[in-house]
């Protein structure tokens, strides 16, 4: 009896199937959510951002950004850094100034420690932080959005409904009044600081063009940020009042109270556009997801400038979907645990950079005779004990979580 062995048809044939293709919808084409579209799509996603704005409007956005080395690791990991340092001036010292104590405390590159992550290494280490204009900012992270095949752009219309099965994340990043996050019925803690913020560009003398300014005045914090050739943008905080007073004042006026403002040494030479004020508060959101949606920057939460932690805080949400997305793509990470673990993750640094924004607006914005002398020693333990100096700095440039985990 012959026994043949099975042939080739006759054997069970094991079915493989592809990697399956994870889909995102991204709410909000700003910084973040431009940035977070990105994010998604080199870990491995098929990501549709839309706006109801059209490109132009979502670019004339008259503000500067202050970004910190947690924003530049997560562009240099993303491959966006060659393009974007094009459009970004860098400080290489920040001047801190309580002009309540007349005490000042300068940072410098030398006070940068080693940053956490393999990516350590692409850091610059000459520049404390960088500034960038918005309308300058935003064009590069929309044309690499328009360039990259996994990503689909729609501008200037609502959300259309789709043929395709339901996304299996949703980025809410539509801002502080966040329609996603209303629609979810996710509340959200709200505080109203009395302080408005005052924005323009000027020219000064004084500085150098790599220099910027934390001031600590008792009406508010006041920073001046460089964008170079002497050309400064500044985030004046004040009085809801006393904002609207110097919006409403002529160039000449409005360069005599803005030299009154500032130290010795600073002088305004020229107004470059209007002054225009808006109001601040602290949002934080109760919960950072709802079913297949997470509240990424400003719709889940919201701080006061003093510092410019704002963008930071909010491309660090990015960062850590990043982290998660690359996990589901990886097998790691069931796709439907992903909001629950955002969530859970961006807590910690959330409360902790909220709460050190608003004590530092409560402990400086006033002339307590209870604060002034807590206020001089701090800034005096700052200036004469440099391991201080380098544990401030690296909060304010790795994000507090970072910093504990060191």
């Amino acid at each position: 009896r012959l026994f043949c062995a099975p042939t080739r048809a006759d054997q069970p044939v094991a079915m493989v199937h592809p990697n399956p293709v994870f889909r995102a919808q991204v709410l909000g084409a700003g910084p973040t959510g431009a940035l977070a579209a990105l994010a998604l799509a080199r870990a491995g996603w098929q990501v549709r951002i839309c706006d109801p704005l059209p490109a132009s409007a979502l670019v004339e956005r008259n503000r500067a950004y202050a970004f910190s080395h947690s924003s530049q690791r997560l562009l240099c990991q993303l491959g966006l850094w060659s393009s974007l340092e094009q459009v970004m001036v860098p400080f290489r010292r920040l001047e801190l100034v309580d002009l309540a104590v007349e005490r000042q405390v300068g940072f410098t590159s030398a006070d940068l420690g080693p940053g956490p992550g393999p990516a350590t290494a692409t850091l610059s280490p000459t520049a404390v932080g960088w500034i960038a204009q918005h309308q300058l900012l935003l064009p590069p992270l929309l044309a690499a959005l328009a360039a990259d095949p996994a990503v689909v752009l729609e501008l200037g219309s609502p959300p259309v409904q789709s043929s395709l099965p339901p996304p299996d994340l949703v980025v809410a990043a539509d801002g502080p009044h966040s329609p996603s996050r209303a629609a979810l019925g996710i509340g959200a803690l709200h505080w109203a600081y009395s302080q408005n913020c005052l924005t323009c560009l000027v020219q000064l003398r004084g500085s150098a063009n790599d220099q910027a300014w934390e001031l600590l005045r008792p009406e508010g914090p006041f920073a001046v940020l460089p964008l170079g050739d002497g050309i400064f943008q500044l985030v004046w905080s004040a009085p809801a009042r006393r904002c609207r007073q110097l919006e409403s004042l002529g160039d000449g006026a409005f360069l005599d109270a803005l030299a009154g403002a500032l130290p010795d040494g600073l002088q305004p030479d020229a107004l470059l556009d209007a002054p225009r004020a808006y109001p601040v508060g602290l949002l934080l959101a109760h919960r950072l997801h709802r079913g297949r949606t997470v509240l990424v920057g400003e719709s889940g939460h919201r701080c006061h400038p003093v510092g410019g932690q704002g963008l930071n805080l909010c491309w660090r949400d990015v960062a850590q979907l990043q982290r998660l997305a690359g996990q589901v793509v990886a097998g790691r990470l069931a796709v439907e645990r992903l909001p629950a673990a955002y969530g859970r993750r961006r807590w910690p640094d959330l409360l902790l950079t909220l709460l050190a924004t608003d004590l530092l607006v409560r402990l400086f914005s006033n002339r307590s005779p209870l604060l002034l002398p807590i206020r001089h020693l701090a800034l005096l333990l700052l200036d004469r004990l440099p391991p201080l100096r380098q544990l401030a700095l690296a909060a304010m440039t790795h994000g507090p979580c970072q910093l504990l985990r060191q």
